[in-house]
């Protein structure tokens, strides 16, 4: 039997704490319905016997506290909501127990923006971990010991799981069933949840957003003048130039301000452009590539493909029709 306990924060999304008891709830129906024995034991693990979550509007009444459960097996860190910083306050009592737990054998698996629960334990420095593309600066200024790779939907190292954004923690469920029983029994559960099994990443999903949380007004000097005109050729050299400053200290910098280089800054910038106008405009591919500054068909399917892993035609058509 595999003990869960899925933890029941304060501020967390309660979506994300009764979809995991869900899922493994159900498979060990399906387990049964097989003429097998349910595999999983699930519980939920709180703080106090009953947390009010949403301003009042839910209350979720755990099975059990946390100073009760002396021993587990996976732990699922839910997605939490509200200020961060208040979040991580209010559920400090949690993380010495996460970390005893880890350090006992059990897996631990952090679900969207759960991920900030789970790298203030300290288990996730330097390790890969995903979390919602919305707070990826913001994770990276609370955690820079830690690799972010918010483009990815899953991240497994040493025990410790995370999700990217929202829905993509069914992505993470599903992958925890397939390890936790077979490659069958998540072929169901996929079909029982409708649950796209082949998703990998959540590039096609981020909307780039201008990193100016820093403090270096050169550098944000830099970035609103890429993003004013984007539709033309820009160089390093340039910028220099006109910011008066010398180009290897503008390199140098930029990266520090906004984690991307100038010339990454550029791309993504122009993609999200590109991206704009396949989902509002009708313009064909040649088009968007001209408007955004590319005349290299290949370099900009290639620019296109690796920022949001998709090709032109297949994100125009995905957004283009949900439109």
């Amino acid at each position: 039997m595999v003990h869960i306990s899925i933890l029941v924060p304060y501020t967390a999304v309660p979506a994300a704490i009764v979809d995991p008891r869900y899922m493994f709830t159900a498979v060990n129906g399906f387990l049964v319905n097989a003429g097998k024995e349910p595999l999983f034991h699930v519980q939920l693990v709180g703080l106090a016997r009953e947390v009010s979550l949403n301003d009042g509007l839910f209350t979720i009444r755990p099975d059990v506290l946390v100073k009760d459960v002396k021993k587990t097996d996976l732990v699922i860190v839910p997605a939490i909501s509200g200020d961060v910083d208040a979040a991580l306050d209010v559920n400090e009592e949690l993380l010495p127990w996460i970390v005893d737990q880890y350090h006992g054998g059990a897996e631990v698996a952090s679900l969207c923006i759960g991920a900030f629960l789970l790298a203030a334990t300290g288990l996730m420095d330097g390790k890969a971990c995903s979390t919602h593309w919305l707070y990826a600066d913001l994770f990276r200024e609370m955690f820079p010991e830690v690799q972010l790779v918010d483009d990815k939907i899953i991240t497994e190292q040493n025990r410790l799981y995370s999700s990217g954004g929202a829905n993509s923690y069914w992505n993470l469920l599903l992958y925890l069933v397939e390890k936790h029983t077979d490659r069958e029994m998540a072929i169901l559960a996929s079909k029982y949840f409708v649950i796209e099994t082949m998703r990998n990443s959540q590039s096609p999903f981020i909307i780039f957003k201008s990193q100016k949380t820093h403090k270096d007004e050169t550098i944000r000097k830099a970035q609103e003048y890429i993003e004013q005109h984007y539709m033309d050729r820009i160089s390093v050299e340039q910028l220099a130039d006109m910011l008066a400053t010398g180009r290897r200290s503008l390199e140098r910098r930029f990266k520090a301000a906004t984690t991307n280089t100038v010339a990454e800054y550029i791309q993504r910038v122009k993609m999200e452009a590109a991206k704009k106008s396949f989902e509002t405009r009708r313009d064909n591919i040649n088009e968007v590539m001209y408007s955004v500054g590319y005349t290299d068909p290949k370099a900009f399917r290639s620019i296109f493909r690796k920022v949001t892993g998709l090709s032109p035609v297949e994100y125009r058509n995905k957004y283009r029709r949900s439109a």
